[in-house]
């Protein structure tokens, strides 16, 4: 992170911290706008923990570059795929979609007709990034990803003489002609039944790409299966660099709001929070892909007692599930934290002792979630070794990256521990990332042997050589609230 990046985020958590407005705006740099002249008096200074749009999205489609150069000619390869055409509507995308697209694309224009060629796979050589042929049939080139393809319909002078889009019927005619030059012997398709990432085919597109393509080239359409689920799943090793930054700012900005500095035990809500939190990453410039939530487990009560907006006390149990969206990436992270009796100086024991009992799972799922495992294996793996350790939980933990339940192999559901038919079923790959969530049930002795859950979520990050990693790191204490000072 730059020094000025640095600058900026102090400046941020002073505003977060109630420092004085006056005193935060002497610490603060002078706005400067994106043509690198001071900003006109009166304007807000911007928070930009991860630089400005501009900077963010020249760093995506570098990204965007490197991904289809690195992955996507291995992958169409392992999958037997010669040609993969992703037909899609504006505003009825394939879930694909912004894996191939550039930052700058919100939606496909009017219709895109993505078509992925490996002119290397009938010579049987080795694949690599000149092998594939990226064409877009209607749309752009993506910045250059693409060759962009119009239409032979030149538009009157009134609209500068160019080349009309291509359109309706026109589209298809085209793929036609780029599937019979390059006559592949297999053509693959987004359709599945099991992975909604796969399925992106709208029976509409099929009914209209097969008519067009007629029975020769309509019985070599095949279903691409695992290619879209694996390249929307593949990171690189910049991409785990930033990834990693931003878990660190979640784990920043959540000690905050777990601290006396946010939280006034007896008067603050759960709900107040959680808008804290919204609140917070907006200031900040970022998203979020789902509404956080924070609940509280007290001794002698239970959910029904507490109802759905308690007051925080001392002597609770806190939890957060959070999560921020910074550059097409999400995290998804839940931490704890205690708020502190008058006297006291730290958590129970018993609450201590039920922490570690978590973290003994994470230490496990670290080791059995690992590339060539299904998802349903490393979850057996999981739970057996729970048992013998006498361990009380559930895992349910997820893939995670260009979406917050991202693509992938499911490792259990909270309500399917014998394993997850279909989506457990497939396999863990090279970098990829997950969401390691699970909790650990424990007795408490000095809340009288009441289990206290303590759920847990952290990013974890597998790399290109199989090596497994935390994003930033796991919650092995408590986050201690204080009261009054």
């Amino acid at each position: 992170m730059r020094s000025t990046t640095r600058a900026t985020l102090a400046f941020t958590i002073a505003l977060g911290l109630g420092v004085p407005a006056a005193h935060a705006r002497q610490a603060a740099p002078a706005p400067i706008d994106w043509l690198g002249r001071v900003a006109a008096p009166g304007l807000p200074s911007a928070e930009r923990p991860f630089g400005t749009l501009r900077e963010q999205a020249a760093m995506q489609q570098a990204w965007l570059q490197k991904r289809l150069d690195t992955f996507l000619p291995a992958l169409m390869r392992k999958h037997g795929i010669d040609l993969w055409v992703v037909p899609m509507r504006e505003y009825n995308e394939d879930p694909v979609f912004s894996s191939i697209t550039a930052p700058e694309t919100f939606a496909a224009r009017r219709r895109t007709i993505y078509v992925f060629f490996d002119r290397c796979a009938a010579a049987g050589t080795s694949p690599g990034p000149s092998c594939i042929e990226r064409i877009a049939l209607g749309g752009t080139s993506q910045g250059g990803v693409f060759d962009a393809r119009t239409s032979a319909i030149a538009v009157n002078q009134a609209v500068g003489g160019r080349n009309a889009e291509l359109w309706g019927d026109e589209q298809w005619k085209l793929l036609v002609q780029v599937v019979g030059e390059r006559k592949p012997k297999v053509i693959g398709i987004n359709r599945s039944r099991v992975f909604a990432f796969n399925d992106g085919l709208s029976s509409g597109e099929l009914e209209g790409m097969s008519e067009a393509l007629g029975p020769m080239w309509a019985k070599t359409l095949k279903n691409a299966e695992a290619l879209p689920l694996e390249l929307i799943a593949s990171r690189l090793p910049e991409e785990e660099a930033f990834f990693a930054k931003m878990n660190a700012l979640v784990w920043q900005l959540s000690e905050t709001m777990f601290s006396d500095r946010v939280i006034v035990p007896g008067k603050t809500r759960t709900s107040d929070l959680v808008w804290w939190w919204r609140q917070r990453v907006n200031d900040l410039g970022m998203g979020t892909w789902f509404q956080p939530s924070v609940n509280v487990q007290r001794q002698g009560a239970t959910g029904r007692d507490l109802g759905d907006d308690p007051v925080i006390q001392p002597g609770d149990v806190l939890h957060s599930d959070l999560g921020i969206t910074v550059a097409r990436l999400n995290t998804d992270t839940q931490h704890l934290a205690y708020v502190l009796k008058p006297g006291e100086t730290d958590a129970p024991a018993g609450l201590k002792h039920a922490l570690a009992n978590a973290n003994t799972m994470q230490d496990i799922s670290l080791e059995e979630i690992r590339p060539g495992r299904t998802g349903n294996e490393a979850l057996g793996s999981v739970l057996s070794r729970m048992k013998a350790k006498g361990i009380t939980g559930t895992m349910y933990t997820h893939p995670i990256g260009m979406h917050g339940h991202g693509a992938g192999p499911l490792v259990g559901l909270w309500d399917y521990q014998d394993g997850v038919p279909g989506r457990g079923d497939a396999t863990v790959i090279p970098s990829m990332w997950f969401s390691i969530e699970l909790q650990a049930t424990t007795p408490v002795a000095e809340w009288g042997g009441q289990p206290v859950q303590m759920a847990q979520e952290e990013d974890m990050i597998i790399d290109a050589a199989g090596k497994v990693r935390w994003a930033h790191k796991r919650q092995d204490r408590l986050f201690l609230v204080r009261g009054a000072r």
